[in-house]
C-alpha cells in the first residue's frame, strides 16, 4: 500500500470519519433534547439562517433530508413558532421559509451548548492542530458531491 505525503500507512478517510461522525451525533443528542429538537430540526434552524429558502423541497435537499419526511419537521417547527411559511408574493403556489427570532434563539442556545461539547473535544489537540483541523473539514465538507467519484 503506497504511503500518502510521506505518512505511514493509515486507516480510510471514511473508516476515520464515520466513527468520529456517529460520536459527534450521539454526544448533540442530548444537548438537542434539552432544547425540545431533534437532529433534523436542528439542521432546518442551521439552513435557514444562511440564506433565504424557497422551497420546503429545496430546503430538503440542502441539508440531505426526504422531502416527504422533512413536511413533519417543519410543521412541528412552525407550529411552536421557530418558522414561517409564508407565500411568494411572485408566485403564490410557492411557500418561502424563515427563521423566526424565537427559532435563532433557540438555535443559538443548542448551537451553544454543541460548541462548548466540541471544545471539549478539540482541547486533546494542540491549539495549532484545532485550527488545521476545523479548516480542512470546512473544506472538504464543501466540495460537491461529483468530487468524491
Amino acid at each position: 500500500m503506497p504511503k500518502l505525503w510521506g505518512m505511514p500507512d493509515r486507516p480510510d478517510l471514511a473508516a476515520m470519519a464515520a466513527p468520529l461522525t456517529r460520536a459527534l451525533m450521539a454526544a448533540e443528542t442530548p444537548i438537542l433534547r434539552e432544547h425540545g429538537l431533534s437532529m433534523w430540526a436542528y439542521a432546518v434552524l442551521l439552513r435557514l439562517d444562511e440564506r433565504p429558502v424557497r422551497t420546503q423541497a429545496a430546503l430538503a435537499e440542502s441539508i440531505g433530508a426526504d422531502k416527504t419526511r422533512i413536511i413533519s419537521v417543519l410543521d412541528e417547527l412552525q407550529r411552536r413558532g421557530l418558522i414561517e411559511r409564508s407565500p411568494d408574493p411572485a408566485d403564490r403556489r410557492v411557500r418561502l421559509l424563515s427563521i423566526t427570532p424565537e427559532g435563532r434563539r433557540l438555535r443559538d442556545a443548542a448551537q451553544a451548548g454543541i460548541r462548548r461539547m466540541e471544545e471539549r473535544l478539540l482541547s486533546r489537540l494542540p491549539d495549532d492542530d484545532k485550527e488545521a483541523f476545523v479548516r480542512v473539514l470546512r473544506v472538504l465538507s464543501a466540495l460537491p458531491s461529483q468530487e468524491f467519484r
